[in-house]
């Protein structure tokens, strides 16, 4: 093919020897550097084959491992010292010397039972005592104080009460008001426990708040009702008494819950609305110590946590929107008889009632209480920083700032790999000659495509290797859990939560940084070396081509068409960092745009991932490409990542703080070790995310690798011989094993009404995955060959099936159960009503199993009773002095089908005693002191008696 430059020019035959002189000399000189350039790349290709590369610009293993440990141990103190620290500023106006003095006398009765005398009778007497003196201290204030005793009956859900006492306190100018905040805490307990954190602080915080705001000289601008509920444990109907019955509930616009599902520490906000964001803003201008987080609220909102609080009686029941708090500090003590005032600090009764008096006082001068229907759309993204401060914005905002987080990665990475493509693009540096370039377009256009191909190529590979590092881990940390709990080592880490970090920790760790050690030693450092040994020999083998043309033009040009002598991507140590960072970065974004797109608050946490790290990057390119992983780059990129860490180590702190005292009082069938493996790892992952950047700038990751290998089995050998035993009875941090035991007579009727049989005995429930398994060394008797199946027959609701049946004296209680028969009518042909009475102690439930021929048509509780274990449920608890519990089936029936042994149906009441006299026995106190003192007994009489109709 003729020049197309010399045709276009047509000089003389003297011009055109000149210029293919030139032309020649030109390529005599490039032979010389190409022949130099063949050998240094043979020699450079046989000396790769025989010591591993060491590129300029990367960290050693000590220096990486150093500044990682640093970092995350300096960010950890700080949430440390965050936690630990309760009042961060000067204490307001409450004064929690006298809120001490009531939580005192209130918890020194014991346990506070629903009917129970210490309940009814004695709390509600100081409580009533301690109003009447706040009322006489500021009757010449600009306030009035009226109080109201009130004992509701009614039922919901599966449950009915009659006459539960609640005490309700209206704080208002003396003018009076027409718009009031209700204030709610609960005085009773759960059996066997004091209940000093649930939920006698609280009370005690809201007589002190009282106290306060009474003696205000200012007359608040709304009123203030505090509600002393004293029936929560009986599953919320304390507050279902007060909202659907009380005629002041009518003036309520809002509220606030004080509840604990721990002893002591923070009270956290974990659920606000639904919708009326102006209560979380006032909060957040108000809180002195804010302490709250809008991704508990999901959490506790999807059911992931086992409880329940006022909360919800007052948004479905009553309709109005709310803020609840609750204490989540050891939980392990939550409803046990550790649940003592000597347990809660001076600073958490401070911090509760700087924030409740703060935020009441707040609320009660507001214009929005008194119109909160025009502020009730819309949601908040809240969440406090490490206590300090509260950072608080509207969904529509929030939505804003991570799609334009999102969309910023995007272009992040678009415009990289753009970048990418033109810097691999070097036209100077391509072998064609000058005379050539104008003709060269398609080419450039060829390669820019091609390198840009390439880093796509680069990023999804790199997108693979994360993914089977992060799914290798997860599957290598369920395989060890799944090896301890099948040795008998379950929930070892209850009293030893290091222990669970430093082995499911270092096995996620380890498997992390294995996959990523093989992927650059192995997959990365073979591919490119070998293909461009190989491939490098046959590009130079073309006339025109060299070495740096492989290296910076992949692209095959236009005059050899031969694809076959593209080059392998040239991918440098440092240039796999930045991928995969690249990598970190588009998962944070997927993670973003996902929690975005369906409608979580809680997107601001990946938000925070993907801004900060971005900016960073951003800063220090230019310092990363000039010296490369540099200790000056390497502190700066850290210090970058310090404010998302600092806060993800922080919820992760609380998580944990949350969810593992909850496992040890899980008794179902999922191995709690299985659900701790599995947080340890996504922990791992998170925390790990911008740490693989790491990985490939460091040069050897061998140590690192044998430091965590030996951790792990260190700690499974510990494991496996039991070194870490699950409880303790540490008096400074206890960990107690919780059981359940009912001594329970049974008595089974004919249907004549004679006693057909009857039996008693322990039945003994374990509230977690190890079952008596511990238990039994201490009591051999209580062994696995009297486990049974308790739910069959023992008729207490929420109990697990599994139970442990023991056989003892029979029990007869000074206050028996009266059941009677008032009166059985066939109403219509084929429809039977039976009306029945029963009177017995406080808690009761009934239970209703139909027969072959027989169903249900209707009841006095309506459509309440809930089927349950082939029958239908309902529970009942009362106060003192309240009537017999009367009420009525109507039974729709096919005498053809009915068995004349077993009647209709069989209908079984049980009754527990949970104070008094009447709740304790001889043999059962014998058998309470034999139980080892690592474990807390919840103990109680129950009597049993089926009837058949």
């Amino acid at each position: 093919m003729s020049d197309p430059v010399i045709i276009q020019l047509s000089e003389s035959d003297a011009t055109v020897r000149r210029i293919r002189a030139r032309q020649n000399n030109q390529q005599q000189q490039q032979q010389q550097p190409d022949n130099r350039d063949e050998e240094a790349t043979q020699n450079s290709v046989r000396s790769r084959k025989h010591k591993p590369e060491v590129r300029a610009g990367q960290l050693s293993e000590c220096s990486a491992v150093a500044l990682l440990l640093v970092f995350v141990f300096l960010l950890w103190i700080v949430v440390l010292i965050s936690v630990k620290q309760l009042t961060i500023s000067r204490p307001g106006h409450f004064n929690f010397v006298r809120a001490r003095k009531h939580l005192e006398r209130i918890t020194s009765v014991g346990p506070r039972t629903v009917g129970s005398p210490e309940n009814e009778i004695t709390t509600v007497n100081y409580l009533l005592d301690q109003i009447e003196q706040i009322r006489n201290e500021s009757n010449t204030g600009p306030h009035s104080i009226t109080v109201d005793v009130q004992r509701p009956t009614g039922c919901f859900a599966y449950m009915c009460y009659d006459r539960v006492t609640n005490i309700a306190v209206k704080l208002e100018p003396q003018m009076n008001a027409q718009h009031f905040m209700l204030a709610n805490c609960h005085f009773d307990s759960v059996a066997n426990s004091p209940g000093a954190s649930d939920d006698a602080v609280s009370c005690s915080v809201m007589l002190e708040v009282l106290h306060s705001l009474a003696n205000l000289s200012t007359p608040l601008k709304h009123g203030v009702i505090f509600l002393f509920n004293g029936a929560e444990e009986t599953i919320l109907q304390g507050s279902h008494g007060f909202i659907t019955q009380h005629p002041w509930a009518r003036q309520v616009r809002a509220f606030v819950n004080l509840d604990a599902a721990g002893v002591g520490g923070k009270e956290l906000v974990f659920q606000t609305g639904p919708k009326n964001p102006w209560l979380i803003q006032a909060y957040a201008r108000a809180a002195v110590h804010p302490f709250a987080t809008v991704v508990g609220q999901e959490i506790f909102q999807s059911g992931l946590i086992p409880s329940d609080t006022d909360f919800r009686i007052f948004r479905d029941y009553g309709n109005i929107p709310g803020i609840d708090l609750a204490f989540i500090d050891n939980g392990y003590l939550y409803h046990t008889k550790y649940d003592t005032p000597d347990r809660i600090h001076n600073d958490s009764i401070q911090r509760a009632g700087d924030n409740i008096l703060s935020v009441l006082k707040h609320l009660t001068m507001s214009d929005e209480l008194a119109n909160s229907t025009e502020y009730r759309d819309g949601n908040m993204v809240f969440f406090d920083v490490l206590g300090l401060t509260m950072v608080i914005y509207t969904v529509h905002v929030g939505t804003i700032i991570n799609y334009t987080a999102a969309i910023a990665a995007v272009i992040y990475l678009a415009v990289k790999c753009l970048l990418t493509s033109i810097v691999g693009c070097n036209v100077k540096k391509c072998p064609i000659s000058s005379l050539h370039r104008s003709a060269t377009g398609c080419a450039v256009a060829r390669h820019i495509l091609c390198a840009a191909g390439r880093y796509m190529c680069n990023l999804a590979c790199a997108v693979i290797v994360v993914f089977l590092s992060w799914f290798f881990s997860l599957l290598v940390v369920w395989f060890v859990a799944w090896l301890v709990t099948k040795m008998g080592r379950s929930m070892f880490w209850y009293s030893h939560f290091y222990a669970a970090v430093c082995l499911y920790g270092s096995a996620a760790v380890g498997i992390i940084l294995l996959t990523h050690t093989l992927a650059k030693n192995w997959c990365y450092r073979k591919r490119h070396f070998h293909c461009c040994a190989e491939r490098m020999a046959r590009f130079q083998m073309v006339p025109g081509r060299n070495a740096d043309a492989c290296c910076w033009n992949p692209c095959s040009d236009a005059s050899t068409r031969d694809r076959s002598l593209l080059c392998c991507p040239s991918v440098s140590r440092v240039d796999l960092a930045e991928v995969f960072f690249d990598v970190s970065l588009l998962f944070w974004c997927v993670v973003l745009f996902f929690l975005t797109r369906r409608g979580w608050c809680s997107a601001y946490v990946p938000m925070m991932m993907v801004v900060f790290p971005l900016i960073t990057k951003l800063l220090l390119t230019k310092l990363f490409r000039a010296k490369g992983a540099s200790l000056q780059y390497s502190i700066l990129y850290l210090m970058g990542l310090a404010v998302p860490y600092v806060y993800i180590m922080f919820l992760i702190r609380v998580i944990f703080e949350v969810f593992t005292p909850i496992l040890g009082r899980r008794a179902d069938q999922t191995p709690p070790d299985i659900i701790m493996a599995a947080l340890v790892t996504v922990a791992t992952i998170i925390l790990s995310s911008y740490f693989i950047h790491f990985i490939y700038l460091s040069r050897s990751t061998k140590w690192i690798l044998v430091v965590l290998g030996s951790v792990f089995m260190l700690m499974f050998v510990l494991v496996s011989f039991g070194v870490f035993f699950p409880y303790s009875a540490n008096p400074s941090s206890p960990r107690p094993k919780r059981v359940f035991v009912q001594h329970i007579t049974r008595r089974f009727h004919a249907l004549n009404g004679s006693l057909e049989s009857s039996d008693s005995g322990f039945c003994i429930n374990d509230q977690d995955y190890t079952g008596m398994k511990h238990i039994t060394p201490h009591i051999p008797q209580i062994n696995d060959s009297i486990r049974t199946h308790c739910q069959d027959y023992i008729p207490y609701y929420g109990f697990p099936s599994e139970s442990w049946y023991l056989p003892v004296p029979e029990v007869s209680p000074k206050a028996p159960l009266e059941f009677q028969l008032l009166s059985r009518k066939e109403i219509t042909q084929g429809f039977l009503r039976i009306i029945f009475e029963v009177k017995g102690p406080s808690h009761m439930s009934l239970h209703l199993r139909l027969h072959a021929g027989a169903s249900l048509f209707s009841s006095s509780f309506g459509g309440r009773m809930v089927y349950h274990d082939r029958g239908y449920f309902i529970f009942y608890s009362h106060g003192l002095n309240a009537p017999t519990w009367t009420f009525w089936f109507e039974i729709m029936h096919k005498s053809s089908d009915a068995s004349p042994d077993e009647g209709l149906f069989s209908l079984a009441i049980s009754a527990h005693y949970f104070s008094g006299s009447d709740g304790r026995s001889e043999p059962l106190e014998t058998l309470l002191e034999i139980f080892p003192d690592w474990a807390f007994t919840s103990s109680w009489i129950s009597t049993y008696h089926m009837y058949r109709f």
